[in-house]
């Protein structure tokens, strides 16, 4: 089964689409890298599923329920922009409150068992303003993790972390899908931290899924290419570009794409008077992959 299933949905705003009759699965224990620009309709599709916006048409299923049913409602968790706290109460405060909303038993048992899964149950009397960035986000799905939901929906929860904040980040989202077998869906700009958990993704532009993808798909898709350094760069480049097809100069190396045979290109370069002095084999990764993919779009 899986936990998002979207067909056709579209919503407009003052007649121009957000999202597009866009189409997109879920798989059940995912993390799911929802990927796009700014504008091209990843937090309305987001809200979309939360029942905080009304589709103009198209169905929305989650767990092979439609999404207005209550007992799947009550699967769901979310943190969209913000986490909606108040500043001048504690975190556990906080999170008490959310508990009546929701009207939990044992709610000192679930803050404790939230608190624990977002490495904060020794944070509980801090006043939320004096949280840092990194402590809001993981206050703000704490929350959403109350209740045990089957569904975390996160919108840009990495953004201004520093890297230990990110990091920490990383650990919490992968517990949460391979300890308690919940299901993430995430958006984010930071492509190299998604590429770092995700199992699968799904790209976005104009409203429209461009593809969907497993981590694995990606892995087999992306593009090879052989980089080096030589002393002569511009030299080397010159004598490359005459035998393969892409050849680019980028972050200090020579990349040649397509090509994964090492010893052939140092073996051309050393005929043609030039010494590798570094060289290996890649792939390029989600970033580039995705940079790739939106010029092939705007080409079309």
């Amino acid at each position: 089964m899986n936990a998002i299933e979207i067909r056709n949905l579209s919503k407009s705003f003052r007649g121009m689409y957000a999202v597009d009759h866009l189409n997109m699965t879920v798989p059940q224990g995912a993390i799911y890298g929802f990927i796009g620009e700014n504008g091209s309709g990843k937090s309305t599709t987001e809200k979309l599923i939360c029942g905080h916006l009304v589709p103009d048409g198209g169905e929305i299923k989650l767990f092979g329920k439609d999404y207005t049913d209550a007992g799947v409602r009550v699967r769901v968790g979310a943190l969209i922009e913000n986490a909606g706290c108040f500043p001048g109460s504690s975190v556990y405060q906080n999170l008490r409150m959310q508990t009546i909303n929701l009207g939990l038993e044992n709610p000192d048992e679930e803050i404790r068992r939230v608190l624990e899964i977002v490495r904060m149950q020794d944070s509980a009397n801090i006043k939320f303003k004096s949280c840092s960035l990194g402590m809001k986000q993981r206050i703000g799905i704490a929350m959403a993790l109350l209740g045990d939901p089957a569904l975390l929906i996160l919108d840009e929860p990495i953004n201004g972390l520093d890297t230990d904040g990110m990091r920490i980040m990383r650990e919490i989202l992968v517990d949460i899908t391979q300890k308690y077998g919940c299901t993430v869906l995430i958006s984010s700009h930071i492509l190299g931290e998604l590429e770092k958990i995700a199992t699968h993704y799904g790209i976005i532009r104009q409203g429209k899924m461009i593809v969907e993808m497993s981590a694995k798909e990606l892995e087999s898709r992306a593009r090879v290419f052989v980089s080096l350094k030589t002393k002569d760069m511009a030299g080397a480049k010159a004598v490359l570009t005459a035998r393969y097809k892409s050849v680019k100069e980028e972050e200090g190396f020579l990349r040649v794409y397509d090509v994964d045979d090492t010893a052939e290109i140092v073996e051309y370069l050393i005929k043609s008077g030039h010494v590798v002095s570094e060289i290996k084999k890649n792939k390029i990764g989600l970033e580039e992959y995705y940079v790739e993919l939106m010029s092939e779009k705007e080409g079309e």
